[in-house]
C-alpha cells in the first residue's frame, strides 16, 4: 500500500467564488488562484499524485500554463485519479479535512463527498471530508486564507 498527504492554502479575497469540493458555498470572499482555487480538490490531487510517485498538482497543472487558467479543479481531480489509476493503484480511501474559520461548512459536506466520489469512482465509505476552525488564529482565523489537508492510501491494482 501506498500513502500519500496533500496540502493547499490560498488567500480569501472578496469578488471570488469560494468552491469546495465541486460546491459552491455562499460566502462573501473566495479563494483567489490561477484555476477555480478549489483547495480542497487541489489538496486531495496531490495526496493521490503523491502517493504514487507522480509529482504533485503544480507539476501536471502550472499556473504558468494559460490552459488551467479558470480550470475547474475537479476536472484536475479526476486527471489526477485517472493518472494514479495507469500508474498501476486504486483509491482505497480518501481522508480530507478544510480548515477554515466562516462560513460554516458542515451544510456541504455531503455534497462534497459525493463529488470527490463520483469523479474518482469511489463510493461514499471511501471519501471523507472535515471542516474545522483554527479558533481565531493564523490565516484561517482572521479570515485571511483558507486551507486543506488530505491523506490518502493506494493499493495496486
Amino acid at each position: 500500500m501506498r500513502v500519500g498527504h496533500g496540502f493547499d492554502a490560498h488567500r480569501l479575497v472578496e469578488g471570488r467564488k469560494l468552491i469546495l469540493g465541486g460546491v459552491e458555498i455562499p460566502s462573501p470572499a473566495g479563494a483567489l488562484g490561477h484555476s477555480d482555487a478549489d483547495v480542497l480538490a487541489h489538496a486531495i490531487s496531490d495526496a493521490l499524485l503523491g502517493a504514487a510517485a507522480l509529482g504533485d498538482l503544480g507539476g501536471h497543472f502550472p499556473d504558468t500554463d494559460d490552459r488551467w487558467k479558470n480550470a475547474n479543479s475537479m476536472d484536475l481531480l479526476g486527471q489526477c485519479g485517472a493518472e494514479v489509476y495507469r500508474a498501476g493503484y486504486r483509491i482505497e480511501n480518501i481522508d480530507s479535512t478544510i480548515v477554515l474559520q466562516q462560513p460554516k461548512l458542515a451544510p456541504h459536506i455531503v455534497r462534497m463527498r459525493e463529488n470527490i466520489a463520483g469523479r474518482l469512482g469511489l463510493s461514499l465509505t471511501q471519501v471523507s471530508v472535515k471542516a474545522k476552525t483554527s479558533e481565531g488564529m493564523g490565516y484561517t482565523g482572521d479570515g485571511s486564507g483558507i486551507a486543506a489537508y488530505a491523506v490518502t492510501v493506494l493499493a495496486p491494482i
